[in-house]
């Protein structure tokens, strides 16, 4: 990776983009394809934390433009691989002679990332094992790298997204990235989440294999399974299953445990034949305090209620802003649209109605995010729990979110 060819091509992409949105400002038409497109293919290629950033944005359905976030989205599932004579440089380094740990090691990924690529290895023992490598270079040109990406993240000030909001982002990014350069830290985070879950029989969590395991190479156990984002076509049965399996998981580690795994892209989680729940990657973990989880809850709470003022003061008790909050009748459409999907009774999360008022509420709530001003740690849970929403939304969930929130609800009201 060379330092200042990388540049040169973050810069391009980023000019190619402020044009489209200049573009669209002055009233002309903007081929939101063509520049997905180009940037799938740029960033696919450059890797690292403008591609990250890609895949975070991706995940804002309601936010970009259709056509440019589907061109994002592929980014997660699609990215292409980097060849493997350089992935074989990185191994090398970590292991030394590769024929005397593997008997062998797959040359074609089956995933790959913003940081690292997945290869399947099978060793002298006989165990087929899964290597998360991390690409070569990268520690190198990571610093300048997000340099380039606060530049690329100034062009969010075109949608209406205030500056503190995208310095809160970078922050969040550019944190997330420094710590996903040490691999250890996932593999112990695996080791935590095993034991955390040793007796539940519907989650599967890889096990590291920690004589293998080092800075830049994870090694687990291989799992098979059918990704998340390949269920649309399952039963419905089994997509249902799998819903709850998530869903339960989620509130558990919110509420009981007190964390959040915060890169929930669908390429993270599968079903195995049995139904089970398959936690792949636990690069990202994030702390969410008690204090933090009841303030949540009671601006749910007053939103279920359709109590702008209520809302407005749960706003303002999470902290970040000062003065005047957003419009009362945005808080009125927000209790609107959010309310059905808390509706008495199972609620069809593939609702396409529910997201088209979500979809055209975002664009206001945006505009009013200056006067808002959320504070930085909520910035990261509302995309993570964006995100875990979305993946239930394409297993095409039907939920009883009522009963789920009542006595979570009933908790936070006693605290």
């Amino acid at each position: 990776m060379r330092e200042r060819g990388r540049t040169r091509r973050l810069l391009g992409l980023g000019a190619r983009t402020g044009g489209a949105m200049l573009k669209t400002r002055l009233g002309g038409e903007t081929d939101w394809r063509s520049l997905g497109e180009a940037l799938f293919e740029g960033l696919s290629e450059l890797k690292g934390p403008a591609m990250k950033l890609a895949q975070v944005v991706s995940q804002w359905d309601d936010l970009l433009p259709a056509d440019l976030a589907d061109e994002l989205a592929r980014l997660q599932r699609q990215a292409e691989p980097m060849p493997w004579e350089k992935i074989r440089t990185t191994l090398e380094d970590e292991y030394g002679d590769l024929k005397a740990t593997f008997s062998q090691i797959e040359e074609r990924p089956f995933a790959s990332a913003s940081m690292g690529q997945v290869h399947r290895a099978t060793t002298h023992d006989g165990n087929t094992v899964v290597l998360k490598i991390q690409y070569p270079g990268l520690a190198d040109v990571l610093e300048s790298d997000l340099a380039q990406v606060r530049r690329l993240m100034r062009l969010g000030r075109w949608f209406k997204v205030p500056q503190a909001r995208l310095d809160a982002l970078f922050e969040e990014l550019a944190e997330s990235l420094r710590g996903e350069l040490d691999y250890r830290a996932e593999a112990a985070s695996l080791a935590r989440y095993r034991k955390r879950y040793a007796d539940d029989d519907g989650i599967v969590i890889p096990a590291p294999i920690e004589a293998l395991c080092t800075s830049r190479v994870l090694a687990m156990d291989y799992v098979p399974g059918t990704p998340l984002r390949e269920m649309d076509q399952a039963e419905d049965a089994r997509r249902q299953a799998l819903a709850v399996r998530l869903a339960d998981w989620i509130t558990e580690e919110l509420f009981t445990f007190g964390e959040l795994h915060a890169d929930p892209h669908a390429g993270n989680f599968a079903a195995d034949d049995e139904g089970r729940l398959i936690i792949y990657d636990l690069g990202a973990v994030i702390p969410v305090p008690e204090a933090r989880q009841r303030q949540m809850l009671k601006l749910l709470e007053a939103t279920l209620e359709e109590d702008p003022m209520a809302m407005d003061a749960a706003l303002l008790a999470m902290g970040g802003r000062q003065g005047e909050g957003a419009p009362l009748s945005l808080y009125r459409d927000s209790a609107a649209a959010v309310a059905p999907l808390f509706a008495p009774g199972e609620q069809d999360l593939g609702d396409v109605r529910v997201h088209r008022r979500l979809r055209e509420l975002s664009p206001r709530v945006w505009a009013a995010m200056d006067r808002l001003q959320p504070p930085a740690d909520t910035l990261l849970l509302s995309r993570t729990l964006n995100g875990h929403y979305w993946n239930l939304v394409r297993l095409q969930a039907r939920l009883n979110m009522a009963e789920r929130a009542r006595p979570l609800l009933k908790w936070a009201r006693h605290g």
